[in-house]
């Protein structure tokens, strides 16, 4: 699985940022998509992700501001952000994991893309 992550940039405070993820090769074994993001001199940290045909989730701090969702062939996610703000400067990537193994040996395989960066400017 490969991810191409896409469309960060420089935004004023309040404003809006469509991220783009295209996967491509053995996509069809992917059970999760997800965005993390990691500001400087942070961890890595989970923004918002979903389970194929099942739920979603989002990170407390950007619950009703971004929005993560799938085109209709699947091979694309994007990260909608909404009234962004100076704690949301990171660098974003997009994550897709498949599972190795059978039944209760399944081992998470992650892919991650390359990263985008997003700065928020007040």
């Amino acid at each position: 699985v490969q991810l191409q992550a896409s469309g960060g940039g420089l935004v004023q405070a309040g404003g809006s940022l469509r991220l783009s993820c295209a996967a491509s090769g053995s996509t069809g074994n992917i059970n999760t998509f997800a965005w993390y993001r990691q500001a400087p001199g942070k961890q890595r940290g989970f923004v918002a992700g979903f389970i194929i045909g099942g739920s979603t989730h989002y990170a407390d701090s950007v619950k009703g501001r971004f929005t993560i969702s799938r085109d209709n062939a699947g091979n694309t996610i994007y990260l909608q952000m909404n009234s962004l703000k100076l704690e949301d400067t990171a660098v974003y990537y997009c994550n897709a994991r498949t599972f190795s193994g059978e039944g209760l040996d399944l081992i998470p395989v992650d892919y991650w893309g390359q990263g985008t960066l997003v700065t928020v400017s007040s």
